[in-house]
């Protein structure tokens, strides 16, 4: 990966505390998986920014080298890779991702 394309995905994912890399956006995922992820942040209230993979092939294809994780949506919080729709929908029912988010917004 080229030193401008990390730059770039590293601005993205510090400059918000909770990101979601999806297809589509909020309002409209464009993917069951990233619908999911949107639908547990919804549920918990939690404020989070994305970042439309669909609109961007450079940053869709880099953030999967990035993160070495092959597919989307990937989510950060507080620049630190949580993983993907399946690790957060194990976090979620475990209750494990309310108290990681918990503690990141409030630091």
């Amino acid at each position: 990966m080229d030193a401008s394309l990390k730059s770039r995905i590293e601005s993205l994912i510090t400059a918000s505390p909770v990101l979601l890399f999806m297809k589509g956006n909020k309002l409209m995922p464009q993917c069951g998986f990233s619908n999911n992820a949107v639908q547990i942040f919804n549920a918990l209230g939690v404020p989070f920014d994305t970042f439309d993979v669909l609109s961007d092939q450079e940053i869709r294809q880099g953030i999967k080298e990035y993160s070495e994780w092959p597919t989307i949506p990937q989510i950060y919080v507080k620049g630190e890779f949580l993983g993907g729709s399946d690790i957060l929908i194990e976090l979620y029912n475990s209750g494990e991702l309310k108290e990681k988010l918990a503690i990141a917004l409030a630091s």
